[in-house]
């Protein structure tokens, strides 16, 4: 996530951090190549301008000059400034507590608005409200059904009236169906277009004045950097939108619109959509991205994700059977198969303190086959082999190998890891580790996924 521009900000300022003091000249030759950086991210010259301006001023002054570690002093202004381009906290979504909720999605054709309407919905339902998603968008072909199978994938009901019914009756219907069928929440998805034009924006105002939504969120494509911003402004002249959702975050290198769209419309980002799986919309916090930004981390999202992905009562068992050495593979499938569910292992890495940063691991690849291939293993061993590793011999890893489609030396790794890590497990079991309150480290009962 926003990798160029993060590698380049990074390098910039760790040629400060080792010098124990600053000249105006050192910080006039790191701000000049952080504004080449942010530049080349797309970031908006404006927003760049101010932010350089910011940053240059604060750090010739006393907090810096008179520090004993003037470059981290520089690293966190720099940290400080990057939040409050991007607002200054998270901003939530807007709940009618008088009647239902309605929350309008718009934006351009291939933003990805009928993704991330499902992926909110799935959000909505998990928090435990009962949403209904509403196909307004009646002219892509296939739309509708591209909602429905959406809504089926989340488990969230669909309306529709068909193609050939305007969208302004559509919107209003479904409002009146969520008060018959007992639903809180109402996402609309819109049509987009390729380019903005009157015929979409007056259509869009008319669902605006009829439904009066409670949040009118804008579906943004991050990869689209500065034409994101004009097509941001464009939307918020039209129907004053309330935030916005970045989609196809994790394909994009530059963060430019991230880094401008507060700035220049002044709405905040409300959630980034970071790939396909309808799990993987994350709530906008400014500060852990400015963090993952200058590879300083982001160990309160990893917790999120543990926390949504781990089973608490299947944690609370790992916690016992640790504590009597009885950990199994089937303990150690399980909690393979949950951390899988925080995504993808090489962007957990880059939230992890120290790693974000670490020039050792940047462009590395997880190679998540090996994860398939670890869970067909186990899947090819019988319930006594699972609890038992040790009655594993010679001729039960050939018949587990052919079974799982691998080879007895793949088998082999397995097992040794296996043992290793249970060995490990011992050695915390000894040490107390488990007896802390919240698991391992007191981190909020986070987990770790063994």
């Amino acid at each position: 996530m926003f990798e160029n521009l993060s590698n380049k900000l990074q390098s910039a300022l760790q040629k400060l951090r080792g010098k124990g003091k600053l000249t105006e000249k050192d910080i006039d030759l790191a701000m000049k190549e952080v504004k080449m950086s942010l530049l080349e991210a797309d970031v908006n010259f404006k927003v760049v301008k101010a932010f350089i301006n910011s940053v240059k001023e604060r750090s010739l002054g006393s907090e810096v000059m008179e520090s004993l570690t003037p470059g981290q002093q520089v690293v966190k202004i720099v940290h400080e400034e990057l939040v409050k381009i991007m607002g200054q906290g998270e901003s939530k979504l807007k709940f009618n507590q008088n009647d239902i909720t309605c929350f309008m999605m718009c934006g351009l054709q291939g933003a990805g608005k009928t993704t991330a309407a499902g992926k909110l919905a799935r959000k909505l339902k998990k928090d435990g409200r009962r949403p209904l998603l509403v196909a307004c968008d009646v002219y892509r072909p296939a739309a509708i059904k591209q909602l429905q199978v959406v809504g089926q994938s989340v488990d969230v009901p669909v309306f529709e009236m068909g193609d050939k019914t305007s969208p302004v009756t559509i919107a209003k219907e479904a409002i009146n169906h969520a008060r018959k069928n007992g639903n809180d929440v109402v996402i609309i998805d819109t049509a987009g277009r390729l380019h903005i034009d009157d015929n979409l924006m007056d259509e869009l105002v008319e669902i605006k004045d009829t439904v009066k939504p409670d949040e009118i969120l804008l579906l943004l494509d991050a990869m689209t950097g500065q034409d994101a911003v004009k097509v941001a402004e464009t939307f918020n002249s039209y129907l004053n939108i309330t935030g916005v959702i970045l989609t196809k975050v994790d394909g994009d290198a530059r963060g430019g619109a991230a880094l401008s769209i507060r700035n220049v419309v002044d709405k905040p980002i409300k959630f980034l959509s970071v790939g396909e799986k309808m799990d993987q919309l994350e709530t906008f916090h400014p500060d852990r991205m400015a963090s993952r930004i200058l590879g300083m981390g982001d160990v309160l999202s990893i917790i999120e994700k543990a926390q949504d992905a781990f089973d608490e009562k299947q944690a609370l068992e790992l916690q016992k059977k640790l504590k009597t050495q009885d950990f199994n593979l089937e303990d150690f499938m399980t909690q393979l198969q949950q951390m899988k569910n925080m995504g993808p292992l090489d962007e957990l890495l880059e939230m992890v303190p120290g790693l974000g940063g670490n020039k050792k691991l940047k462009g590395l690849k997880v190679d998540e086959k090996e994860l398939v291939y670890t869970e067909a293993i186990i899947q090819s061993m019988t319930k006594k082999e699972r609890m038992n590793p040790s009655i594993i011999n010679g001729s039960r890893r050939k018949r587990i190998a052919v079974g799982s489609g691998t080879s007895v030396q793949r088998v082999n790794s397995l097992l040794k890891q296996y043992e290793e890590m249970r060995k490990m497990m011992k050695k915390f079991s000894s040490m107390g580790m488990g007896k802390k309150k919240g698991g391992f480290g007191g981190m909020g009962g986070f987990k770790l996924p063994f």
